[in-house]
């Protein structure tokens, strides 16, 4: 899965020409910094039980019965055990920063989890927010 954050790209120029010679490490720096807020923009959503598109669809009746049995919550957090969310990650190099899952078997559940309950990307807002953080942090 990839997420595409766009910028203002002729603030994103002006800002880069005042620099000079540290822009590029300047630039991994502030992706690096802006893919793990939104790491923990996805990780803060998702606990509250919501999606991209607003509140998580129910778990089916009998997954409720089983998330029970085992003294977990029924309300839609994808969470049972932590290592789904626990797992993502971020790599960043000069022109783009990546959000990840770092074992294989994780990244699956997440694929069959955003398939159903949308939760791995960015609301408008969200993106706006990162374009923020991104700006904030380039020096």
């Amino acid at each position: 899965m990839q997420i595409n954050v766009t910028t203002n790209e002729k603030k994103v120029r002006a800002s880069l020409k005042k620099k000079g010679k540290d822009v590029d490490r300047s630039i991994k720096k502030a992706l690096s910094i802006t893919a793990q807020v939104g790491v923990n923009i996805i990780e803060d959503r998702t606990e509250k039980g919501k999606g991209l598109k607003g509140g998580f669809k129910r778990y089916n009746k009998a997954y409720r019965e089983f998330r029970k049995s085992k003294g977990r919550g029924v309300k839609p957090d994808l969470n049972f055990t932590g290592k789904m969310l626990g797992s993502m990650t971020t790599k960043a190099s000069k022109r783009k920063a990546n959000i990840f899952f770092t074992r294989a078997t994780e990244a699956k559940k997440a694929a069959m989890n955003d398939k159903t309950r949308p939760f791995f990307g960015f609301t408008r807002k969200e993106r706006n927010k990162l374009g923020e953080v991104f700006f904030r942090y380039i020096k």
